[in-house]
């Protein structure tokens, strides 16, 4: 299930009542209480933006925030009573996009995470069925509910042509769009194919989701799923 936010933060009570707050104005948002919660719920499912507390019973908000940069992109917003300069310039120097102090206001906080969600909310959501899960704004990718790794230009690859699913594009809009550079060959174009098809495909020499179409390009077909 995808998400307008995630809050991880070990005082239930508070992230019950954020949680609750935020869903009576529009706002789709899960509440869990560990880091270790917090890497279970981005197994299964989305979220667009993510409150992360400082202190967790099972580990640091910013050990997990080094962790998700690794492969996401996803706004972080730190929730924290810690009120000294050094917490706020290591959040934002590992990553986070912004420091709220408790305790907050929930209309101030709603306002903050409503206008990072619009100003990310012309992107791609990404793919999801039984087998795979693309998430394009958090820049990961599962298959059968485990993390596949990619590398940052088979994501975008990948992502270009969930983004245009069902429609075959041809090679020479992939250069432009995704390297950006005409003079890149087919047979770097066909190396990076290759690559997201073992990683994605149930079997990569019968594709079920990248789909050649000989002298015209690629399509993602993507069956039996939903565009998110």
């Amino acid at each position: 299930m995808r998400y307008d936010c995630l809050i991880i933060d070990d005082e239930k009570l508070l992230a019950d009542s954020t949680a609750e707050y935020f869903n009576l104005f529009g706002v789709k948002t899960q509440a869990v209480y560990s880091v270790e919660q917090g890497r279970e719920f981005f197994r299964k499912d989305s979220a667009r933006l993510l409150l992360l507390d400082i202190n967790l019973g099972d580990g640091s908000g910013f050990s997990l925030c080094r962790e998700l940069r690794k492969s996401t992109d996803i706004p972080i917003l730190f929730i924290s009573a810690r009120t000294s300069d050094d917490d706020q310039i290591i959040a934002l120097n590992i990553g986070g996009d912004d420091y709220v102090q408790k305790p907050y206001s929930l209309g101030v906080l709603l306002a903050k995470v409503k206008a990072v969600l619009k100003r990310y909310g012309q992107e791609e959501q990404g793919y999801l069925d039984a087998h795979l899960k693309v998430d394009i704004p958090v820049r990961c990718v599962y298959v059968e509910g485990r993390s596949v790794k990619l590398t940052m230009q088979e994501f975008k690859l990948l992502s270009y042509l969930v983004s245009n699913r069902g429609r075959v594009v041809s090679k020479q809009e992939l250069f432009d769009k995704v390297w950006e550079d005409r003079f890149t060959g087919d047979g770097t174009l066909n190396v990076h194919i290759r690559k997201i098809r073992e990683a994605i495909e149930r079997n990569p020499n019968k594709p079920e989701y990248i789909v050649t179409f000989w002298g015209e390009g690629y399509k993602f077909e993507g069956i039996h799923g939903v565009q998110v």
